[in-house]
């Protein structure tokens, strides 16, 4: 508690004969000043008549003892109020910090409330509140970090309390589904102060047990407080850290400690998380018929297809020479065709390639040159190719295509 500096207000009283008399006001601002002396201090109780507006100034409620229903009503500034972040309802049980104080005007006295805080259960949720959104926050309750159980574990690793019905329950359940499953049980304190050290130090040996694929964090039906170790933040990094799958069933359905975030599955029961970690021996005798008589019959299917098979190779070979005295007589006969109408083939290729010749032998003819108009001038028995060959007076014959002429020439150009 912290002791007031403050200088009592000195209060005037009116003298009246052998009497002196304050009035209201002197008196309420005496003992409001008196009041603030007072050291600041908590105070126990339950919240009720909780009233907050959003125009108002200030929060009003009362605090009552449940014990004997004593009351004291309680100010605090609706901006400190609200920094808190408590949501407080009528019926929590909190711890309120604050001074006594008398307001003058009506001579209400009062608690000013500098600070709140939740007590026993309500404090307790708000820690753990906080601690979710970290390690949330973290990634250590993500659905991409969650491990697919082993679907026939080598052996189970149980982590429960001594003698308790929760480990009874998870034995038996193994047993009675998968009786041939091996469980290596690691007894230890699930609750009490020294239960989060002892949870830890479990998960660390079972999941360092030979064979151990997968482990079972077990524990029975409880209180708030008893359940509060699984939510203990370093139970809750030795379930995240396990190296093998960790199945939670802590409480009862209701009931979500942290380690159930952190765990890779949560089983509502113990003995639901039994029904987890093993399948039902029935089931898998039950599958493995269905399998044997799919795989016979998949057999039989296979044999008779290599039967109709190795058949009708059987039979292509015992008509193999025949057909290929018939493949081959066909060849000889398509050859004997080809050969008797190779000459006349020949000789009609030949044929073709004369007349193709002749056509263009007579294309290129100077009697076909001269069949279009032009003519063959000679000189001396030698064909005039250029004019400057030529004086005027020389004689030259001309051929044209139908006869000959003689000519002389008279100009040259």
């Amino acid at each position: 508690m912290h002791s007031s500096t403050l200088e009592p207000v000195k209060v005037e009283a009116l003298p009246y004969d052998d009497r002196r008399v304050y009035s209201v006001a002197a008196f309420n601002r005496g003992v409001a000043s008196w009041l603030e002396r007072l050291p600041t201090l908590w105070i126990e109780g339950e919240v009720t008549e909780l009233r907050r507006h959003e125009r108002w100034q200030t929060v009003f409620f009362t605090l009552k003892d449940p014990g004997d229903g004593a009351c004291l009503p309680v100010t605090m500034a609706r901006s400190r109020f609200d920094a808190l972040r408590l949501d407080l309802a009528d019926g929590e049980r909190v711890h309120v910090f604050g001074r006594p104080a008398l307001f003058e005007a009506r001579g209400d006295f009062r608690l000013r409330a500098l600070s709140i805080e939740r007590f026993g259960v309500g404090r307790h949720l708000a820690e753990l509140e906080r601690l979710k959104a970290k390690l949330a926050h973290e990634g250590l309750f993500a659905d991409g970090r969650k491990r697919p159980l082993p679907r026939f574990p080598r052996a189970v690793g149980l982590v429960t309390g001594n003698d308790a019905a929760a480990k009874h329950d998870v034995l038996s359940t193994i047993q009675a589904r998968f009786p041939a499953a091996r469980v290596v049980v690691c007894e230890t304190l699930v609750q009490g102060p020294r239960a989060p050290i002892a949870l830890v130090t479990a998960l660390r040996d079972v999941a360092e047990a030979p064979g151990v694929d997968v482990v079972v964090l077990a524990r029975g039906g409880g209180s708030f407080e008893d359940l509060l170790p699984f939510s203990d933040e370093r139970v809750v990094r030795a379930v995240a850290a396990c190296p093998h799958p960790v199945v939670s069933a802590v409480g009862h359905e209701q009931d979500t400690p942290l380690c159930d975030l952190a765990a890779d599955r949560r089983a509502s029961t113990p003995t639901a998380a039994a029904k987890l970690v093993v399948p039902d021996a029935a089931e898998v005798r039950l599958a493995l018929d269905r399998a044997r008589l799919s795989l016979a019959r998949c057999s039989r299917r296979t044999l008779d297809r290599e039967r109709g098979r190795t058949a009708t190779l059987r039979d292509r070979l015992a008509r193999g020479p025949a057909l290929l005295l018939e493949r081959q007589r066909s060849r000889v006969s398509a050859l004997g065709d080809r050969l008797a109408r190779a000459p006349a083939a020949d000789l009609e290729r030949r044929r073709a390639r004369v007349d193709r010749a002749a056509v263009r032998l007579q294309a290129l003819s100077p009697r076909a040159t001269l069949e279009r108009g032009y003519a063959i001038v000679r000189a001396q028995d030698a064909i005039v190719r250029e004019a400057a060959t030529l004086r005027p007076g020389d004689p030259v014959a001309v051929e044209v295509a139908s006869g000959a002429f003689d000519a002389r020439v008279e100009d040259v150009r």
